[in-house]
Protein backbone atom coordinates (compact mmCIF):
# COMPACT_ATOMS: atom_id res chain seq x y z
CA UNK A 1 0.00 0.00 0.00
CA UNK A 2 1.02 3.24 -0.90
CA UNK A 3 2.17 6.10 1.72
CA UNK A 4 0.26 8.49 2.28
CA UNK A 5 1.07 11.81 4.52
CA UNK A 6 -0.46 15.01 5.06
CA UNK A 7 1.38 17.80 6.48
CA UNK A 8 -0.72 20.90 7.31
CA UNK A 9 -0.38 24.07 9.37
CA UNK A 10 3.19 24.32 7.86
CA UNK A 11 5.31 27.43 7.17
CA UNK A 12 6.48 26.23 3.23
CA UNK A 13 9.63 27.80 2.71
CA UNK A 14 10.71 26.37 -0.90
CA UNK A 15 13.47 29.01 -2.62
CA UNK A 16 13.26 27.27 -5.77
CA UNK A 17 9.81 29.19 -6.38
CA UNK A 18 10.05 31.76 -4.02
CA UNK A 19 7.11 30.27 -1.68
CA UNK A 20 6.81 31.52 1.19
CA UNK A 21 3.53 30.75 3.07
CA UNK A 22 1.51 28.78 5.29
CA UNK A 23 -0.76 25.86 4.19
CA UNK A 24 -0.42 21.93 3.41
CA UNK A 25 2.20 19.99 1.24
CA UNK A 26 0.39 15.88 0.85
CA UNK A 27 2.67 13.20 -0.30
CA UNK A 28 1.52 10.24 -1.75
CA UNK A 29 4.35 7.45 -2.03
CA UNK A 30 8.03 8.80 -3.14
CA UNK A 31 6.35 12.36 -4.52
CA UNK A 32 4.62 15.35 -3.43
CA UNK A 33 1.62 15.44 -5.06
CA UNK A 34 -0.21 18.60 -3.17
CA UNK A 35 0.29 21.70 -2.30
CA UNK A 36 -2.11 24.39 -0.66
CA UNK A 37 -4.30 25.73 1.66
CA UNK A 38 -6.80 23.31 3.63
CA UNK A 39 -6.18 20.40 1.70
CA UNK A 40 -8.22 17.34 2.50
CA UNK A 41 -6.50 14.13 3.90
CA UNK A 42 -7.27 11.06 2.06
CA UNK A 43 -8.08 8.12 3.28
CA UNK A 44 -5.54 6.29 5.72
CA UNK A 45 -3.50 9.40 5.69
CA UNK A 46 -1.19 9.83 8.05
CA UNK A 47 -1.45 13.60 9.58
CA UNK A 48 1.08 15.76 10.95
CA UNK A 49 0.12 19.34 12.25
CA UNK A 50 3.22 21.22 12.00
CA UNK A 51 2.16 23.89 14.23
CA UNK A 52 2.88 26.47 11.89
CA UNK A 53 6.78 25.17 12.17
CA UNK A 54 8.70 25.32 8.57
CA UNK A 55 8.61 22.64 5.91
CA UNK A 56 11.56 22.84 3.20
CA UNK A 57 13.04 20.69 0.89
CA UNK A 58 15.73 18.35 2.45
CA UNK A 59 19.40 20.26 2.44
CA UNK A 60 21.72 18.80 0.52
CA UNK A 61 25.40 18.56 1.72
CA UNK A 62 27.68 19.11 -0.85
CA UNK A 63 30.97 18.13 0.58
CA UNK A 64 31.33 14.88 3.18
CA UNK A 65 34.04 12.93 3.35
CA UNK A 66 32.89 9.17 4.50
CA UNK A 67 35.56 6.80 4.84
CA UNK A 68 34.09 3.79 3.54
CA UNK A 69 35.94 1.77 1.95
CA UNK A 70 39.13 1.69 4.30
CA UNK A 71 38.45 3.96 7.29
CA UNK A 72 34.70 2.38 8.57
CA UNK A 73 36.40 2.75 12.27
CA UNK A 74 35.60 6.85 11.70
CA UNK A 75 32.54 6.89 9.68
CA UNK A 76 30.56 4.30 7.29
CA UNK A 77 27.99 5.17 4.89
CA UNK A 78 25.15 3.79 7.24
CA UNK A 79 26.23 5.69 10.38
CA UNK A 80 26.64 9.02 8.36
CA UNK A 81 23.49 8.89 7.03
CA UNK A 82 22.02 8.21 9.91
CA UNK A 83 23.52 11.75 11.02
CA UNK A 84 22.46 13.47 8.09
CA UNK A 85 18.64 11.93 8.34
CA UNK A 86 19.07 13.77 12.19
CA UNK A 87 20.47 16.87 10.81
CA UNK A 88 17.41 17.21 7.50
CA UNK A 89 19.65 16.35 5.21
CA UNK A 90 18.51 14.42 2.66
CA UNK A 91 21.73 14.50 0.03
CA UNK A 92 25.30 13.88 0.63
CA UNK A 93 27.48 14.46 -2.17
CA UNK A 94 30.38 12.02 -0.79
CA UNK A 95 34.15 12.89 -1.90
CA UNK A 96 36.05 10.47 -3.54
CA UNK A 97 38.72 10.38 -0.53
CA UNK A 98 38.58 6.91 0.21
CA UNK A 99 41.24 3.58 0.69
CA UNK A 100 40.51 3.01 -2.39
CA UNK A 101 39.85 6.17 -4.19
CA UNK A 102 36.60 6.27 -6.02
CA UNK A 103 38.06 6.63 -9.34
CA UNK A 104 36.96 3.81 -11.56
CA UNK A 105 33.35 2.67 -11.86
CA UNK A 106 33.46 -0.15 -9.54
CA UNK A 107 34.67 2.05 -6.68
CA UNK A 108 31.34 4.34 -8.09
CA UNK A 109 29.15 1.34 -8.24
CA UNK A 110 29.90 0.10 -4.81
CA UNK A 111 29.55 3.09 -2.75
CA UNK A 112 26.12 3.89 -4.48
CA UNK A 113 24.83 0.02 -3.86
CA UNK A 114 26.00 0.51 -0.36
CA UNK A 115 24.39 3.30 -0.02
CA UNK A 116 20.88 2.36 -1.37
CA UNK A 117 20.64 -1.21 0.87
CA UNK A 118 21.98 0.87 3.81
CA UNK A 119 22.01 4.42 4.51
CA UNK A 120 19.06 6.25 5.42
CA UNK A 121 19.42 9.10 3.25
CA UNK A 122 20.43 9.78 -0.51
CA UNK A 123 23.98 9.37 -1.71
CA UNK A 124 25.73 10.78 -4.50
CA UNK A 125 29.47 10.22 -5.15
CA UNK A 126 32.06 12.34 -6.41
CA UNK A 127 34.75 11.11 -8.49
CA UNK A 128 38.44 11.43 -8.44
CA UNK A 129 39.59 14.05 -11.21
CA UNK A 130 43.14 11.74 -11.59
CA UNK A 131 43.68 8.34 -10.91
CA UNK A 132 44.50 7.77 -6.83
CA UNK A 133 43.98 11.69 -6.71
CA UNK A 134 48.13 12.07 -7.68
CA UNK A 135 47.15 14.55 -10.03
CA UNK A 136 48.98 12.71 -12.63
CA UNK A 137 46.50 11.04 -15.03
CA UNK A 138 43.07 12.11 -15.87
CA UNK A 139 40.11 9.48 -15.18
CA UNK A 140 37.69 8.10 -16.97
CA UNK A 141 34.96 10.87 -16.88
CA UNK A 142 32.50 9.54 -19.50
CA UNK A 143 32.25 6.36 -17.69
CA UNK A 144 32.20 7.55 -14.08
CA UNK A 145 29.48 10.08 -14.99
CA UNK A 146 28.08 7.52 -16.46
CA UNK A 147 28.25 4.96 -13.52
CA UNK A 148 26.54 7.85 -11.17
CA UNK A 149 29.31 9.99 -10.83
CA UNK A 150 28.26 13.49 -10.19
CA UNK A 151 31.28 15.44 -10.45
CA UNK A 152 34.93 15.20 -10.65
CA UNK A 153 37.38 16.32 -8.16
CA UNK A 154 40.51 15.16 -6.25
CA UNK A 155 38.86 15.98 -2.86
CA UNK A 156 41.23 17.17 -0.25
CA UNK A 157 43.99 17.87 -2.68
CA UNK A 158 44.60 20.54 -5.12
CA UNK A 159 45.49 19.78 -8.51
CA UNK A 160 48.58 21.11 -8.55
CA UNK A 161 49.73 21.28 -12.33
CA UNK A 162 47.83 24.02 -14.28
CA UNK A 163 48.34 21.99 -17.50
CA UNK A 164 46.25 19.19 -15.63
CA UNK A 165 43.64 21.20 -14.74
CA UNK A 166 43.33 22.90 -18.07
CA UNK A 167 43.03 19.20 -19.62
CA UNK A 168 40.17 17.97 -16.35
CA UNK A 169 38.26 21.09 -17.52
CA UNK A 170 37.98 20.79 -20.93
CA UNK A 171 38.05 16.61 -21.31
CA UNK A 172 34.65 17.22 -18.78
CA UNK A 173 33.04 19.68 -20.68
CA UNK A 174 32.91 17.21 -23.50
CA UNK A 175 30.44 15.24 -21.18
CA UNK A 176 28.64 18.13 -19.71
CA UNK A 177 30.70 17.22 -16.17
CA UNK A 178 31.58 19.21 -13.55
CA UNK A 179 35.04 20.06 -11.93
CA UNK A 180 35.14 20.00 -8.14
CA UNK A 181 38.17 21.93 -6.88
CA UNK A 182 39.97 22.10 -3.75
CA UNK A 183 42.16 25.18 -3.45
CA UNK A 184 45.00 24.89 -1.10
CA UNK A 185 48.37 25.17 -2.65
CA UNK A 186 50.17 22.39 -1.05
CA UNK A 187 53.48 24.11 -0.80
CA UNK A 188 52.34 27.32 0.63
CA UNK A 189 49.41 25.69 2.74
CA UNK A 190 51.25 22.90 5.04
CA UNK A 191 50.62 24.57 8.34
CA UNK A 192 48.29 23.61 10.63
CA UNK A 193 46.08 26.98 11.16
CA UNK A 194 45.34 30.34 9.56
CA UNK A 195 48.53 32.12 9.47
CA UNK A 196 48.09 35.69 11.74
CA UNK A 197 48.37 36.69 15.16
CA UNK A 198 46.12 33.83 16.94
CA UNK A 199 49.02 31.21 15.56
CA UNK A 200 52.06 33.17 15.88
CA UNK A 201 51.35 33.14 19.42
CA UNK A 202 50.29 29.48 19.79
CA UNK A 203 53.78 28.94 18.05
CA UNK A 204 51.76 26.82 15.22
CA UNK A 205 52.71 27.09 11.47
CA UNK A 206 50.64 29.40 9.49
CA UNK A 207 48.74 28.55 6.55
CA UNK A 208 48.80 31.76 4.84
CA UNK A 209 45.46 33.09 2.52
CA UNK A 210 47.70 33.03 -0.25
CA UNK A 211 47.67 29.08 -0.22
CA UNK A 212 44.09 29.59 -1.33
CA UNK A 213 43.56 32.83 -3.90
CA UNK A 214 46.74 31.46 -5.69
CA UNK A 215 45.22 28.25 -6.90
CA UNK A 216 41.72 29.81 -7.06
CA UNK A 217 43.08 32.93 -9.29
CA UNK A 218 44.29 30.33 -11.70
CA UNK A 219 41.81 28.13 -12.28
CA UNK A 220 39.49 30.88 -13.38
CA UNK A 221 42.10 31.92 -15.53
CA UNK A 222 41.66 27.97 -16.78
CA UNK A 223 37.64 27.88 -16.81
CA UNK A 224 38.04 31.14 -19.50
CA UNK A 225 40.33 29.00 -21.39
CA UNK A 226 38.44 26.08 -22.06
CA UNK A 227 34.90 27.11 -21.40
CA UNK A 228 34.72 24.58 -18.39
CA UNK A 229 32.02 23.70 -15.63
CA UNK A 230 33.90 24.78 -12.44
CA UNK A 231 32.60 24.21 -8.58
CA UNK A 232 35.02 25.74 -5.80
CA UNK A 233 34.13 23.07 -2.99
CA UNK A 234 35.01 25.00 0.48
CA UNK A 235 36.49 28.54 0.36
CA UNK A 236 37.79 30.56 3.54
CA UNK A 237 39.05 33.79 2.35
CA UNK A 238 37.43 37.10 1.67
CA UNK A 239 39.76 37.52 -1.51
CA UNK A 240 37.85 34.29 -2.69
CA UNK A 241 34.70 35.78 -2.53
CA UNK A 242 36.02 38.73 -4.90
CA UNK A 243 37.64 36.42 -7.56
CA UNK A 244 34.03 34.63 -7.97
CA UNK A 245 32.59 37.65 -7.85
CA UNK A 246 34.76 38.69 -10.66
CA UNK A 247 34.65 35.68 -12.70
CA UNK A 248 30.62 35.28 -12.71
CA UNK A 249 30.60 38.59 -13.83
CA UNK A 250 32.65 37.65 -16.95
CA UNK A 251 30.14 35.03 -17.20
CA UNK A 252 31.83 32.10 -16.40
CA UNK A 253 30.68 29.08 -15.26
CA UNK A 254 31.66 28.90 -11.65
CA UNK A 255 30.30 28.16 -8.13
CA UNK A 256 31.35 28.00 -4.88
CA UNK A 257 30.45 26.80 -1.91
CA UNK A 258 31.60 27.92 1.89
CA UNK A 259 31.59 25.84 5.20
CA UNK A 260 29.09 26.66 7.67
CA UNK A 261 32.29 26.48 10.09
CA UNK A 262 34.36 28.98 8.26
CA UNK A 263 30.98 31.15 8.19
CA UNK A 264 30.27 30.60 12.61
CA UNK A 265 33.79 30.43 13.87
CA UNK A 266 37.27 32.02 13.53
CA UNK A 267 40.89 31.59 14.64
CA UNK A 268 39.99 33.06 17.66
CA UNK A 269 38.26 30.12 18.60
CA UNK A 270 40.71 27.77 18.44
CA UNK A 271 41.97 29.45 21.78
CA UNK A 272 44.09 26.74 24.10
CA UNK A 273 44.63 24.33 21.45
CA UNK A 274 41.71 22.81 20.44
CA UNK A 275 42.35 20.12 18.36
CA UNK A 276 38.66 19.77 16.84
CA UNK A 277 38.77 23.02 15.32
CA UNK A 278 41.95 21.97 13.13
CA UNK A 279 40.43 21.53 9.57
CA UNK A 280 40.83 22.48 6.18
CA UNK A 281 40.33 25.50 5.15
CA UNK A 282 41.49 26.47 8.37
CA UNK A 283 39.17 28.99 10.50
CA UNK A 284 40.23 31.96 9.20
CA UNK A 285 40.88 35.42 10.83
CA UNK A 286 37.15 37.48 11.73
CA UNK A 287 37.53 39.41 8.51
CA UNK A 288 37.88 36.50 6.53
CA UNK A 289 34.67 35.29 8.37
CA UNK A 290 32.61 38.46 7.60
CA UNK A 291 33.39 38.85 3.75
CA UNK A 292 32.21 35.14 4.10
CA UNK A 293 29.21 36.17 5.15
CA UNK A 294 28.26 38.88 2.83
CA UNK A 295 29.46 36.69 -0.02
CA UNK A 296 26.18 34.49 0.89
CA UNK A 297 24.29 37.39 1.36
CA UNK A 298 24.78 38.59 -1.89
CA UNK A 299 24.40 35.61 -3.89
CA UNK A 300 28.45 35.52 -4.76
CA UNK A 301 29.02 32.60 -2.37
CA UNK A 302 26.24 29.54 -3.82
CA UNK A 303 26.48 27.25 -1.22
CA UNK A 304 27.17 26.25 2.15
CA UNK A 305 28.49 22.47 3.30
CA UNK A 306 29.21 20.75 6.24
CA UNK A 307 32.78 19.64 4.94
CA UNK A 308 31.85 16.70 7.42
CA UNK A 309 35.17 14.98 8.09
CA UNK A 310 34.89 12.71 11.18
CA UNK A 311 38.27 11.63 12.98
CA UNK A 312 38.31 9.32 15.88
CA UNK A 313 39.00 10.61 19.42
CA UNK A 314 42.85 9.20 19.40
CA UNK A 315 43.76 10.90 16.08
CA UNK A 316 42.26 14.02 17.90
CA UNK A 317 43.96 13.83 21.09
CA UNK A 318 47.61 14.43 19.72
CA UNK A 319 49.40 17.79 20.23
CA UNK A 320 47.67 20.20 17.72
CA UNK A 321 50.25 20.26 15.01
CA UNK A 322 50.17 16.60 14.77
CA UNK A 323 46.80 16.13 15.07
CA UNK A 324 43.78 15.01 12.18
CA UNK A 325 42.35 17.46 10.57
CA UNK A 326 38.68 17.58 10.04
CA UNK A 327 35.30 18.12 12.18
CA UNK A 328 32.22 15.92 11.85
CA UNK A 329 29.34 18.72 10.38
CA UNK A 330 26.24 17.08 9.25
CA UNK A 331 24.19 17.04 12.39
CA UNK A 332 24.66 21.02 12.85
CA UNK A 333 24.69 22.31 9.07
CA UNK A 334 20.93 23.69 9.33
CA UNK A 335 21.79 24.99 13.22
CA UNK A 336 24.82 26.45 12.26
CA UNK A 337 23.76 28.02 8.93
CA UNK A 338 20.51 29.58 11.01
CA UNK A 339 22.96 31.78 13.10
CA UNK A 340 22.79 33.88 9.64
CA UNK A 341 19.50 34.50 9.76
CA UNK A 342 19.42 35.26 13.63
CA UNK A 343 22.33 36.87 13.93
CA UNK A 344 23.66 38.48 10.87
CA UNK A 345 20.08 39.21 9.48
CA UNK A 346 19.96 37.13 5.96
CA UNK A 347 16.26 36.46 5.13
CA UNK A 348 15.89 32.51 6.04
CA UNK A 349 14.57 31.28 1.79
CA UNK A 350 18.15 32.44 1.02
CA UNK A 351 19.65 30.67 3.82
CA UNK A 352 17.84 27.44 3.03
CA UNK A 353 18.03 28.45 -0.96
CA UNK A 354 22.28 27.70 -0.27
CA UNK A 355 21.45 24.32 1.52
CA UNK A 356 18.58 22.83 -1.19
CA UNK A 357 17.93 24.77 -4.64
CA UNK A 358 21.28 26.00 -5.25
CA UNK A 359 23.32 22.60 -4.94
CA UNK A 360 20.44 20.68 -6.66
CA UNK A 361 20.90 23.07 -9.64
CA UNK A 362 24.12 22.80 -9.88
CA UNK A 363 24.86 19.30 -9.23
CA UNK A 364 21.96 18.00 -11.49
CA UNK A 365 20.21 16.52 -8.78
CA UNK A 366 16.19 16.32 -8.44
CA UNK A 367 15.26 17.04 -5.10
CA UNK A 368 15.91 21.07 -3.59
CA UNK A 369 12.30 21.90 -3.90
CA UNK A 370 8.62 21.92 -3.36
CA UNK A 371 6.31 21.38 -5.71
CA UNK A 372 3.89 18.62 -7.09
CA UNK A 373 5.88 15.78 -8.88
CA UNK A 374 8.89 16.62 -6.94
CA UNK A 375 10.52 13.85 -4.68
CA UNK A 376 9.23 14.01 -1.23
CA UNK A 377 12.56 14.54 0.52
CA UNK A 378 11.47 17.35 2.98
CA UNK A 379 12.25 18.41 6.74
CA UNK A 380 10.31 19.58 8.87
CA UNK A 381 12.04 21.78 11.84
CA UNK A 382 10.94 24.56 14.62
CA UNK A 383 13.71 27.62 13.99
CA UNK A 384 13.46 28.65 17.75
CA UNK A 385 13.92 25.66 19.63
CA UNK A 386 17.05 25.77 21.41
CA UNK A 387 19.92 23.56 21.92
CA UNK A 388 23.30 22.91 23.61
CA UNK A 389 25.47 20.62 20.76
CA UNK A 390 27.52 17.83 22.70
CA UNK A 391 29.43 15.33 21.80
CA UNK A 392 27.47 12.69 23.53
CA UNK A 393 24.36 13.65 21.43
CA UNK A 394 26.00 13.42 18.03
CA UNK A 395 24.57 10.13 15.90
CA UNK A 396 27.99 10.22 13.73
CA UNK A 397 30.45 7.28 15.01
CA UNK A 398 33.28 9.81 15.38
CA UNK A 399 32.68 13.08 17.47
CA UNK A 400 34.84 15.52 16.85
CA UNK A 401 32.85 18.40 16.60
CA UNK A 402 33.60 22.30 16.28
CA UNK A 403 30.52 23.40 18.01
CA UNK A 404 31.16 21.36 20.97
CA UNK A 405 29.08 23.65 23.97
CA UNK A 406 27.89 26.23 21.60
CA UNK A 407 24.11 27.16 21.86
CA UNK A 408 21.83 26.74 19.14
CA UNK A 409 18.31 27.98 17.49
CA UNK A 410 16.79 25.27 15.31
CA UNK A 411 15.98 21.30 16.08
CA UNK A 412 15.05 19.00 13.14
CA UNK A 413 11.55 17.73 13.90
CA UNK A 414 11.08 15.21 10.76
CA UNK A 415 13.12 14.43 7.70
CA UNK A 416 11.58 12.39 5.21
CA UNK A 417 13.61 10.95 1.99
CA UNK A 418 11.57 9.79 -0.89
CA UNK A 419 7.96 9.52 1.32
CA UNK A 420 9.57 7.72 3.76
CA UNK A 421 10.26 9.27 7.42
CA UNK A 422 13.84 8.86 8.19
CA UNK A 423 13.93 10.42 11.38
CA UNK A 424 11.37 11.47 13.85
CA UNK A 425 12.97 13.43 16.62
CA UNK A 426 12.60 11.77 20.59
CA UNK A 427 12.16 8.27 18.61
CA UNK A 428 15.94 7.41 18.12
Amino acid sequence: MSRVHLFTNARIIDPASGRDETGDVLVEGSKITGIGSSLTAPAKAKITDCKGHILAPGLIDTRVFIPEPGGEHRETIKSAGRAAAAGGVTTMVMMPDTDPVIDDTALVQFVRSTAKSKAAVRLKPLAALSKGMKGEQITEFGLLKKAGAVGFGDGQRTVASAQMMRRALAYAKDFGGLIVAATNDPSLGSGVMNAGGVATRLGLSGIPREAEILPLERDMRLVAMTGGSYHAGALSVGESVEIIRAAKAKGLDVTAAVPVANLSLSDNDVGAYRTYLRMMPPLRHEDDRQAMIEGVRDGTLDMICSNHEPQDVEAKRQPFDEAASGAVGLETLLAASLRLHFTDGIALPRVLECLTSAPAKRFGLKGGRIAEGAPADLVLFDPEAPWVCREEGLISRSRNTPFEGERFQGRVLKTLVGGRTVFAAGKG
